[in-house]
């Protein structure tokens, strides 16, 4: 079985936001794979669903990103999952927007959810696939930035990252990371 589990906030006022990025690529995976309802369990939404005869839990934690780990633990605790069989997908603002980048392990990288995650595993020994959203302009502050919405012209962009990040985790499931990390962490060329 694999956890996937995406990062976001919950409540209606940030839906749309750069910071739910996780979550909507949560939405997209279950569109794909016809997900059931979500459950209420662990403080996320759960849905499973079958990729290549896999089990997989589409997860979106309900406690806020920035305390997300408290989600997770529970998760952990209960499935036991070796954490190579757990990706966290979260917003990146130190990637252009649109771009995604697969990571095997490391920190942080100023990213509070997945800090959260970290201190509460343990570890930083799990995967992560990070969504680009780009930097805040100007003197805009990150909060600000994050929590704002995808302006229009982003917003084509945006999308096939989406399609892109649950394409990847589609591979990640079925063939592994290494194979993924080399088809996906590469530019897309604008010409193909």
């Amino acid at each position: 079985m694999k956890l996937i589990i995406g990062l976001g906030n919950p409540g209606s006022q940030y839906a749309g936001t750069r910071h739910n990025v996780g979550f909507d690529v949560i939405g997209e995976l279950g569109r794909r794979f016809n997900a059931g309802p979500a459950q209420n369990k662990f403080r996320s939404e759960l849905m499973d669903v079958r990729i290549g005869g896999e089990k997989v839990l589409l997860i979106a934690p309900v406690t806020f990103m920035n305390c997300s780990g408290q989600a997770v633990i529970q998760l952990v605790n209960f499935y036991r999952p070796d954490l190579k069989d757990l990706v966290v997908v979260c917003d990146d603002i130190n990637l252009p927007g649109g771009r995604i980048r697969w990571r095997a392990t490391g920190s942080a990288g100023g990213q509070n959810g997945l800090k959260d995650i970290i201190t509460w595993l343990g570890s930083n020994e799990f995967p992560r696939l990070r969504i680009g959203i780009g930097p805040p302009p100007g003197r805009m502050d990150t909060t600000s930035w994050v929590l704002g919405r995808f302006r229009t012209e982003e917003r084509s962009v945006q999308d096939l990252a989406m399609v892109r990040a649950a394409d990847s985790l589609e591979k990640w499931v079925c063939e592994g990371l290494v194979p993924t990390m080399n088809e996906f962490n590469r530019d897309l060329d604008p010409d193909n």
